[in-house]
Formats: structure tokens, sequence, C-alpha cells
């Protein structure tokens, strides 16, 4: 079981690489948590639901011109999956670039992907367990 939430997971970050966040969406419940800490985040909090992750994904487009998320390495936890990841941004008005490190922890039951909370590393990811 434990290999399959492996695989919905990265089915989801294919998805949103390949669509963006409605493709993701389409592969979430309607009750999904995304939690992000105040030292990884402009708006850290819980977004609920798909208007939630509509929401936080508006709040990258806002001040962002281009926002890709690469994941890295997959942790399997069983009903629980880490990934390690980098977000890159490029800003809308200054044209910086960035990058930024960082590990999802996705919740999976039934074969389906319940929340996702980022943590700043893996070995804070696993504590949190």
């Amino acid at each position: 079981m434990s290999e399959q939430n492996v695989e919905i997971v990265r089915a989801g970050f294919d998805a949103l690489a390949s669509g963006g966040v409605e493709a993701l969406i389409e592969l979430i419940p309607p009750d999904f948590e995304l939690t992000t800490p105040p030292e990884l985040a402009t708006e850290p909090g819980t977004y609920l639901g798909h208007e939630g992750l509509r929401r936080y994904f508006e709040e990258f487009d806002d001040a962002m011109d281009e926002v890709r998320v690469e994941p890295h390495t997959f942790h399997d936890l069983g009903d629980r999956v880490a990934v390690e990841f980098t977000l890159h941004a490029r800003g809308r008005t200054t044209g910086i670039e960035t990058a930024i490190d960082a590990v999802q922890v996705w919740d999976v039951s039934d074969g389906i992907p319940r929340r996702v909370a980022v943590y700043a590393d893996l070995e804070s990811a696993r504590a949190a367990g």
C-alpha cells in the first residue's frame, strides 16, 4: 500500500507540473488541507479545500512570474509520503530568481491524498510524524 501512496503523490506533482493547480485539484478531495509554516511562507497557515489550494497558488501568482516545484526524493513513510523538493520562483517586478529547498509530507488514506504539510527539512518532517 505504501508504494502505491508514493505513486499517488508523484502523480500529484506530475499533474501540477503539466496542468497547474486545476490539474492537481482533480486528484484531491474537496476537504484537502495544505499547511505552510511561517519560516517558509509569506502567508503561513492552513489552506482548506479546492478554494484554499487555489488561493495558495494565487498568492504566488501575485508576486511571482514563474513558479515551479521540483520534487527530488520520495520517502515512503507508510501512510505518509515525505517529498524533498525545490521551489523555484522569479519575482514579477524584480526578475530575481530564487530557489527554496523544503519537504512536503503528504497524508494518504484509502488511496486518497488528504493533507500536505510543509517543513524546512526532512528531520523536522519526520519529527512531526
